[in-house]
């Protein structure tokens, strides 16, 4: 991996893996899939999710690195260099 920001992510355990929390707070359920924040353990819902909520995670917080949290996934995405890992 060229990105150092994926080379040196965390490995922090999400905080859950069955909904988006932002998304239960202001009453929407129609999430698409969940992504969680290696910094933090964070979770929110994807781009094609209507509120964006990982995304708007990293624009809040700085914290570069996320994963799915789709069953099977394995795959990472870091938001500054926007490269996948």
């Amino acid at each position: 991996m060229s990105c150092p920001h994926l080379t040196e992510a965390g490995d922090a355990e999400p905080a859950t893996t069955s909904e988006c929390p932002d998304c239960v707070a202001i009453g929407n359920d129609d999430w698409v899939h969940l992504r969680s924040c290696l910094t933090c353990g964070h979770v929110g819902c994807c781009d094609s999710s209507a509120y964006q909520h990982a995304t708007r995670h990293f624009e809040a917080t700085g914290h570069p690195v996320m994963r799915s949290v789709q069953p099977g996934e394995s795959w990472r995405w870091c938001f500054v260099d926007e490269e996948i890992g």
